[in-house]
């Protein structure tokens, strides 16, 4: 079943400038901002510039350098916010929610980077 793309999810706003946000990166196909309600002491939201619902639908659709692009800021920004183990960071969380069942809130495919402290469980609910 396709992924039905809603124009006016609040990702989508701010790709467009309606809404301001807190940059971090920003390449040719990414956009990454601070969460504005973070979770952790470094929590940045990393989203794709094109219409994609979730990971899925963004893993199964987009062209290579979109997905390239991605997963590349991803990495970018582990290193600039000192959390890649690579650069001496203790690490991060990267977290995507997906549907209902995955308590997605924002209908359009986003990655949250967490980090800067000890994250802890997993899943903090039993199932």
């Amino acid at each position: 079943m396709p992924h039905d793309y809603d124009d006016s999810n609040i990702f989508a706003r701010i790709l467009r400038g309606e809404i301001p946000n807190d940059t971090v990166l920003e390449t040719e196909h990414t956009l990454a901002f601070r969460d504005i309600q973070p979770k952790a002491p470094s929590h940045v939201l990393v989203i794709p510039k094109g219409k994609y619902v979730t990971f899925d639908d963004f893993a199964e659709n987009a062209s290579p350098e979109e997905i390239t692009d991605f997963l590349r800021a991803c990495a970018q920004i582990a290193k600039a916010e000192g959390l890649s183990t690579a650069e001496g960071g203790h690490g991060f969380r990267a977290i995507t929610n997906a549907g209902s069942d995955g308590v997605q809130e924002v209908p359009h495919f986003h990655l949250h980077i967490l980090g800067g402290r000890v994250m802890g469980p997993m899943v903090l609910v039993p199932a």
